[in-house]
């Protein structure tokens, strides 16, 4: 049995759990969020807490009856707490910005490039070098993290790039001339 499956989720004041239609729908304070249940694994709540159980014995069902109880916590999460990515800019005159509903960044490259925010997902820039990314869908503010910092990559010569705040960047020693 799954240690992690096995436990159940216990449903915070304020949000509404419901399986219907082969989909969990949670919805909070922060907003809703849905995602489809595996046919293979049961999804039942009983108004305090949802339960996670599995149909058969196999390697597949048995790995997806842990990841769903997981995907389910986190849905919850995300709807009364909500999730937070932070990315640093680092290089000499560049910057970020939000406009409307994209981030503009402005890395070295002749022209700004734009990142468009999906729904459920905000953006905020406290300064010129942080980006402060919120939402209620754990997938979608790491994705969206993700894709602005796969615009520019820190490098490991100089370190400049856009990286998650805290992320260690390893440096390369550049050329050296022996004597």
């Amino acid at each position: 049995m799954s240690r992690v499956g096995k436990q159940p989720v216990v449903i915070p004041s304020g949000v509404q759990v419901e399986v219907k239609d082969g989909h969990v729908h949670v919805k909070g304070p922060k907003g809703t969020n849905s995602f489809p249940v595996r046919s293979d694994v049961k999804v039942s709540t009983d108004g305090k807490h949802v339960t996670v159980e599995r149909s058969g014995e196999g390697r597949e069902t048995r790995a997806m009856h842990g990841t769903m109880r997981a995907l389910v916590a986190s849905m919850i999460e995300g709807v009364t707490k909500g999730y937070q990515k932070e990315l640093e800019v680092v290089g000499v005159g560049w910057n970020a910005a939000v406009s409307g509903r994209k981030v503009v960044l402005s890395v070295g490259f002749c022209k700004p490039i734009e990142v468009h925010l999906p729904e459920g997902v905000n953006a905020n820039c406290p300064t010129n070098t942080l980006i402060v990314l919120t939402g209620y869908d754990k997938q979608k503010v790491g994705m969206t993290a993700s894709r602005i910092r796969s615009t520019r990559k820190p490098e490991p010569y100089k370190g400049k790039g856009v990286r998650y705040k805290g992320e260690y960047v390893r440096l390369k020693a550049g050329k050296s001339f022996g004597s």
